[in-house]
């Protein structure tokens, strides 16, 4: 099960990264394509919504690598036991808020699938396609909280949690990197 669910949060990444070459393909071919006189019908549509797939689909992996913005200055003084509920009941709010995120993206997938909602440009795509890629981001990084809550509440550290740094090189080296201490 782990290594599926890893698998999952890679994949995740990995569709979310195509996301972003794709929306800075179009980008750049619809600006250098102004001085040709070449249009791309409903560029500007397809490059935004490869930008919210790309945005969405890649939070799971962010989330479980330790790279999403988080504020512990309370966890962070914390250690052992007091820390370990700490994070528990964090992530057990970032799932309440998740779940009700979630739901409400599954309703607003619906309901323009329901209703046949069309984009409004040349090429008339129904609005819940690009739409799937917000809920599947949403859907996904609520199984990748609902998996870290699991794993804490086993009495683990969690696994976005790094280490700390055992030599001065290693802070620099992290700092350097862009990472957190």
């Amino acid at each position: 099960m782990r290594r599926a669910l890893d698998r999952l949060y890679l994949w995740a990444g990995y569709v979310a990264g195509a996301c972003l070459v794709a929306t800075l393909s179009l980008m750049m071919i619809m600006a250098v394509g102004r001085q040709f006189n070449l249009n791309i019908p409903d560029g500007t549509d397809f490059a935004s919504w490869t930008m919210a797939a790309m945005a969405f689909l890649g939070m799971a992996h962010t989330f479980r690598n330790g790279e999403m913005i988080r504020v512990g200055l309370i966890v962070e003084k914390l250690h052992g036991k007091p820390k370990l509920v700490a994070e528990a009941f964090a992530l057990s709010v970032t799932l309440a808020f998740l779940l009700y995120f979630t739901w409400h993206a599954y309703e607003f997938v619906r309901i323009s699938r329901m209703t046949q909602e069309m984009s409004n440009g040349v090429i008339a795509m129904p609005v819940w396609v690009p739409q799937l890629s917000f809920l599947g981001g949403a859907v996904i990084l609520t199984i990748a909280v609902i998996d870290e809550l699991i794993h804490v509440l086993g009495g683990n550290p969690p696994s976005f949690e790094k280490p700390p740094p055992t030599s001065t090189d290693e802070l620099i080296a992290r700092v350097a990197e862009g990472g957190g201490v």
